[in-house]
């Protein structure tokens, strides 16, 4: 029997990381991870990320699209081409397969994401 995947934090315990020293741009930011979906073939995934001010490059490989939801907080995305967009609170967005550029955490941030890979 099918159910539904409820997305919340409550009741159970992140997976903490931080980023990659090679990718580190500023400070040395938290990330907490509640994965709360992921399919049986493992093309996607589903949960609740936070993570503490901070920046760091992100290179998405190009099958790997994420779509995110800001629920608190603030972040700031640029590529390559130098091209800005920053996201709070009620703002989402996608970050396309092959998206290379940098990630900033300019507010500590809760967010809903989903990760398709194709």
């Amino acid at each position: 029997m099918q159910q539904i995947v409820v997305i919340t934090s409550d009741g159970a315990l992140p997976a903490i990381d931080y980023p990659r020293p090679d990718r580190l741009v500023a400070g040395n930011p938290q990330r907490l991870t509640w994965s709360r979906f992921d399919s049986a073939d493992g093309l996607c995934s589903a949960g609740i990320w936070s993570c503490e001010t901070g920046a760091w490059r992100i290179v998405f490989a190009d099958g790997k699209d994420e779509f995110f939801c800001v629920l608190s907080g603030r972040v700031g995305l640029s590529n390559e081409a130098g091209q800005s967009w920053e996201f709070g609170p009620g703002e989402a967005a996608v970050i396309p397969g092959g998206f290379r550029g940098e990630f900033r955490v300019l507010e500590a941030v809760r967010k809903y994401y989903v990760i398709i890979e194709r």
